[in-house]
């Protein structure tokens, strides 16, 4: 295909659906959360136990997020088709989900029952996390890919938001009924990827003479990752542990619940700019400048003087953890290129995987609420984020200029 040659629009409607099925996913998370120290109590285990069963929870979503994602590269380039892996996969994972809150109520098989669902459920949820970004990166124009991951990740932006929405409307309500709503319509959704996939297929793409198939976990590979770790766990202390806090300087407890959220407001304004910004200037520039901007911004929030300033700094806060998280996709489908896009993204979500588990191991050891720790705990996020973009940066600095986009 000759360089002035038009591209062909790109599947906008396909990132969006697995939008929706992402925030769906992010949603039966929550739901998930929010009752496991009430099923774990219905199976006769200490409630109290719940946090040591999140970190089981993401150290199987490390393993299974890379499986699923090298497993995705295999049926691709075998059988050309995800998405019945992906529903697959999904029909086990809502069925494990569905049964929870029911298996608990069973006596004494109940322990190992509800331990065995949460196993199903948590490593066939890994199906919904790497593979439809595959699915996105097989079929799509590459100039477009950033643009297309900014509007899937809308979905996890809304997830985020109304998380703090439903802890406090699902608070008293039999977990039945939440866990079998989303369970069904997350199934009824996913459902659809299969239709997704074939319109996909069907579209013409750009013809390009494939890269070169990098070396699996090669240093720059590993350097990336490493990076990707550090932006991560800077996220989940400022949100996670710090958020709270710094707002409660000047806002009563009860409005928590309109104040947190806003962070995933700057977050879901930040999608489309940072698309256009990784596409015009490359995915790994975009995440060093955008991590430059996330440690200023945690800098301004811990050291604000009235709630006005406070909510500038965490809509900033979270433009910028925006923008690195589409930048951090849009570089993750560069770095597989050529095949390796489920490798790529499946070691991407073990990053985000381990820094969740960094996160519920400092509130494990009470550091969030050990007054001493708090000014140091404040600077985390400043000093992981202006780690995390000086080795994104210098990865950006030893890659080659992106491809301009054709006319």
């Amino acid at each position: 295909m000759s360089r002035h040659t038009p591209r062909p629009p790109a599947p906008a409607g396909a990132a969006i659906y697995i939008a929706v099925v992402q925030f769906l996913f992010v949603t039966t998370w929550t739901i998930y959360v929010l009752f496991l120290p009430r099923l774990l109590e219905s199976a006769g285990l200490p409630a109290a136990w719940a946090l040591w069963f999140l970190v089981l929870d993401q150290l199987v979503f490390m393993l299974a997020d890379v499986a699923s994602g090298v497993f995705a590269d295999r049926v691709q380039r075998t059988l050309g088709r995800i998405g019945p892996l992906i529903v697959g996969a999904t029909v086990v994972s809502c069925l494990a989900f569905l049964l929870l809150p029911h298996v608990v109520l069973l006596g004494g098989a109940a322990p190992v029952l509800a331990l065995g669902l949460m196993a199903v459920w948590t490593t066939t949820s890994s199906a919904l996390r790497a593979p439809p970004w595959v699915l996105l990166g097989k079929y799509a124009a590459r100039p477009a890919l950033p643009w297309l991951n900014s509007l899937t990740l809308m979905g996890l932006a809304a997830g985020g938001a109304v998380a703090p929405f439903l802890g406090v409307a699902l608070k008293h309500i039999d977990p039945r009924l939440p866990f079998a709503l989303s369970s069904l319509a997350l199934l009824a959704a996913t459902a659809g990827i299969v239709g997704v996939e074939r319109g996909l297929a069907r579209r013409p793409v750009e013809a390009a003479p494939p890269p070169q198939a990098p070396r699996v976990l090669n240093a720059r590979h590993a350097a990336w990752m490493l990076g990707v770790l550090l932006l991560a766990t800077a996220f989940q202390t400022h949100f996670s542990l710090n958020a709270a806090a710094q707002y409660l300087r000047f806002a009563p407890p009860a409005a928590l619940e309109w104040l947190v959220p806003l962070f995933w407001v700057g977050f879901g304004v930040a999608m489309v700019p940072g698309g256009a910004l990784c596409r015009r200037h490359g995915a790994l520039p975009v995440t060093a400048v955008a991590a430059l901007l996330g440690a200023g911004s945690a800098l301004a929030a811990a050291h604000a003087v009235s709630l006005g300033l406070l909510i500038a700094a965490q809509l900033v806060a979270g433009g910028a953890w925006g923008c690195m998280l589409v930048a951090i996709y849009s570089s993750a489908a560069e770095l597989g290129r050529s095949g390796r896009e489920g490798l790529a993204l499946g070691t991407m979500f073990a990053m985000l995987a381990l820094a969740t588990i960094v996160r519920i191991g400092a509130v494990l050891a009470g550091l969030p609420n050990n007054a001493a720790l708090a000014p140091a705990l404040a600077w985390v996020p400043v000093a992981l984020w202006g780690a995390g973009g000086v080795v994104i940066g210098m990865l950006a600095l030893r890659a080659p200029p992106p491809a301009p986009a054709a006319a």
